[in-house]
């Protein structure tokens, strides 16, 4: 199936939205020009894998930047340096860690890779031109519970998820497949819910050619699927028969009515981290989802900022209730499409389409990170529980 080319996929995917946008040649971050995606477990010190990670999104050649925080309980680095007001123009790389607090450390891994690969912002000009500081924000997830409290990214697993998003962005002519979602990166030790969460991305190009795409990591308080169903919130954001990968030979999801819904239930009220009255008590109340937002359209660092603010109007849709005070959910806008250089932006009109096919993206990526991860640390997935 061509995505692509908006040709219509099976029943229960559509070809396009109100506005006629369809998935992405990958359906994910690596769709925008310019962008590209690495993932890497924190490591013991024989080089074993450890239940937290750390997802990088790339940018070397440097992206408008833009940051929108609605959490209660947020983890983050640089944020400030991102607003509209403020002078920092290009980011080179986000950085997504698990690890709580602790995780930031992955960032000044990310940070001495840039600077080894000779990308990043050159502090003094023509006058020290060997002189760089890349500029990369960062936001953290609370894993902590999940797998063991001690097992917590550092530099060099934030180096190791940079170099792999730099080998990507190299091979991305090449690239056919679905971009790779599920418990990977900083989504190993997530939980959506009651449910294991993952890293998700999904895409979007319109029909002037302009791409968006979010890529976020799912770890929040509240839950992903509704309570009355059993089956994900935003199931019908699906475009072009998007989420078949996940769907059996007959195209079907497993029912929720088999079992798998009261199981779910039973884990948290509701389907949410919270405890159920009288049950045995609900998982960490401690959260977050944390995500880019990506683009090549025009925009500047305040046109950003919108787009960062639209993804968690897809996130409210996707998990009920989110940002709460336990959660510090966080997303980033990068556009690669030199708006920021120019000034000029986008039409006030273009912008607001572009708003509201990011926050479906966003939906989306929730699906896509709920359907796609695997049953790890103790943690169910929502495809066990309901078979």
């Amino acid at each position: 199936m061509d995505t692509a080319a908006g040709r219509p996929g099976p029943a229960g995917g559509h070809a396009g939205d109100l506005f006629g946008a369809v998935p992405g040649r990958v359906n994910g971050l690596a769709d925008v020009p310019g962008t590209a995606v690495g993932h890497a477990p924190a490591r013991d010190s024989d080089g074993g894998e450890l239940s937290s990670g750390v997802t990088v999104v790339a940018t070397p050649a440097g992206a408008v930047g833009a940051v929108d925080v609605r959490g209660g309980g947020p983890g983050t680095r640089e944020t400030d340096l991102l607003a509209p007001a403020n002078a920092a123009q290009a980011v080179h790389a986000v950085a997504l860690c698990g690890g709580s607090a602790f995780g930031l450390d992955a960032a000044g891994g990310v940070m001495a890779g840039l600077e080894n690969h000779g990308a990043g912002l050159r502090v003094l000009g023509d006058a020290a031109p060997d002189l760089i500081v890349p500029i990369v924000p960062a936001a953290v997830i609370f894993d902590l519970p999940v797998g063991s409290p001690a097992e917590r990214p550092d530099a060099a697993c934030g180096r190791e998820a940079l170099e792999r998003a730099l080998g990507a962005l190299d091979e991305l002519p090449g690239v056919t497949g679905p971009a790779l979602n599920g418990s990977v990166g900083a989504g190993r030790a997530a939980t959506a819910g009651a449910v294991k969460g993952g890293f998700g991305q999904a895409s979007a190009v319109l029909p002037s050619g302009v791409t968006v795409a979010v890529g976020l990591v799912s770890n929040p308080v509240g839950s992903v699927v509704d309570p009355a169903t059993g089956l994900p919130w935003g199931l019908g954001s699906e475009l072009c028969g998007e989420f078949d990968r996940y769907r059996d030979g007959d195209g079907t999801l497993p029912d929720p009515d088999a079992g798998g819904r009261e199981r779910l239930l039973a884990r948290g009220l509701g389907g949410t981290k919270l405890p159920v009255p009288g049950g045995d008590g609900g998982m960490s109340p401690l959260n977050t989802v944390i995500g880019v937002v990506a683009t090549d359209a025009p925009v500047t660092k305040a046109q950003a900022q919108r787009l960062a603010t639209s993804a968690h109007d897809g996130l409210a849709r996707a998990v009920r209730p989110s940002h709460l005070p336990m959660d510090g959910d966080t997303f980033f806008a990068l556009s690669t499409g030199g708006g920021g250089d120019t000034g000029a932006g986008m039409p006030v009109e273009d912008l607001a389409v572009l708003m509201s096919v990011a926050a479906d993206c966003a939906e989306r990526a929730v699906v896509h990170s709920v359907l796609a991860a695997s049953s790890l640390y103790g943690v169910p997935s929502w495809k066990e529980l309901m078979t």
